[in-house]
């Protein structure tokens, strides 16, 4: 009997920071601010310091747990392994619909900056293809496409930051007077989590990271860090230029920043970040969600079609194919770039697993004090529950679906094995 292929430890620090990265400063940057913004008015900045305080809990979790179970799936595999089926499967559920729905979120919005007026669609679609194409030749192909990617991205942003400082400040722009609740700033924060839910790529690429133990958290820390900076100055500079209520406004809040510098020809260059950022993170979502989709197939709790490896790529190349697929059909049919809060309250389950396995760690694997891994799920369910409330419905049916699937096909195979 043969041996199937396995994935390949292709990825250094460096490729894992990338990927990482890639996967944070994407299409939020340029569209995250004003939901938020909106939610938490002057206090936007209280509630992107409570998104970096929850994500860097939910980062110490992802990697002390990655640096004991170096497997793909991320927390799917972790939650399986250290609190049991059905918190693994929870946890791998929520990751895959909601990041599918950022996926076409992704898509789209690089359609909205790249392309015609009327061919967004098609152009999304295309989008989609040419980067799971990219994907299945091979994870270093991934990583080398994201660093380029991320470089440009940077560089579209540092025209941002550079006008944001250059305009004149917008009245009462960075002040944070009292008048907004605490719901809308923890509203905020969980809008504003999208932003920094990246770094669970690394965890979910696990078994194709070289020296994993060393390489994951030291990785995963370091991207998180990056991108909260990259977000702080983002913020400031955005703050600056518009102010509270214009930020809270704007459609495409980054561009209205070169605007109120009056660099109308750096315009263009806001457009190419932003397209470039939708298509570094959507390269990144397609290869996590495919080991995490990999994971589950070879648990049953997807179709085993899916857990095929390429025996020359080694990459989960059934599985991409149907996550592009799936894309594309929801890219062609319907609208999706509201789906941020959709995406949050998914993914912040899927870490509130993660705080939860990463407590129940001895002390010979553990890395970090349990105080994080508490603050971590307290701040997860917050979070969660905060979130717009049609977000928050759209969450609770999608897992209890998600669940009723798993419940279905257990009573089904206990059947089939009675008889």
């Amino acid at each position: 009997m043969t041996t199937p292929p396995a994935l390949a430890r292709r990825l250094g620090v460096g490729d894992a920071v990338a990927i990482g990265l890639g996967s944070m400063i994407g299409a939020g940057v340029f569209a995250v601010f004003a939901p938020a913004a909106a939610a938490a008015g002057p206090w936007l900045l209280a509630g992107l310091a409570i998104a970096a305080i929850v994500a860097f809990c939910n980062a110490t979790s992802s990697a002390q747990l990655a640096a004991v179970h170096p497997v793909a799936g991320g927390t799917y595999a972790y939650g399986r392994a250290e609190l049991g089926a059905w918190w693994g499967y929870l946890a791998g559920w929520c990751f895959v619909i909601g990041k599918i729905a950022s996926c076409a979120a992704m898509a789209l919005t690089f359609a909205a900056y790249a392309a015609p007026a009327g061919w967004e669609r098609p152009v999304a679609v295309l989008a989609v293809a040419l980067l799971a194409g990219i994907n299945l030749l091979g994870v270093t192909r991934t990583a080398l496409a994201t660093k380029i990617i991320v470089a440009v991205v940077l560089v579209c942003l540092a025209v941002v930051v550079a006008a944001g400082w250059a305009s004149p400040a917008a009245p009462g722009g960075a002040q944070t007077p009292p008048g907004v609740g605490a719901y809308g700033v923890l509203q905020a924060a969980g809008l504003l989590f999208f932003a920094f839910a990246g770094y669970a790529r690394i965890a979910t690429m696990g078994e194709e990271v070289r020296d994993p133990a060393r390489t994951i958290p030291r990785a995963i820390p370091l991207a998180l860090g990056l991108a909260i900076a990259v977000y702080a100055v983002i913020a400031l500079a955005s703050l600056r230029a518009l102010g509270v209520e214009a930020l809270a406004a704007s459609p495409a809040p980054l561009a209205d920043v070169v605007a109120a510098a009056g660099w109308d020809a750096a315009q263009p260059v806001v457009r190419v970040g932003a397209a470039a950022a939708a298509l570094g993170a959507l390269l990144a979502l397609i290869a996590g969600i495919g080991r995490t989709t990999l994971a589950m197939a070879r648990e049953d709790d997807l179709p085993r079609f899916l857990s095929a490896i390429h025996p020359r790529t080694r990459v989960p190349h059934r599985a991409e194919a149907v996550i592009a697929l799936v894309v594309i059909a929801i890219v062609a049919f319907a609208d999706l770039r509201g789906a941020i809060g959709f995406s949050s309250f998914g993914v912040l389950l899927y870490y509130l697993v993660a705080n939860l396995a990463a407590w129940r760690q001895g002390s010979a694997v553990r890395r970090y004090p349990r105080w994080l891994q508490a603050v971590g799920a307290a701040g997860c369910v917050v979070l969660a529950f905060t979130l717009p409330w049609q977000s928050v419905v759209a969450g609770v049916v999608v897992v209890l679906a998600g669940a009723a699937y798993r419940l279905i096909r257990l009573v089904a195979e206990r059947r089939a094995s009675a008889e």
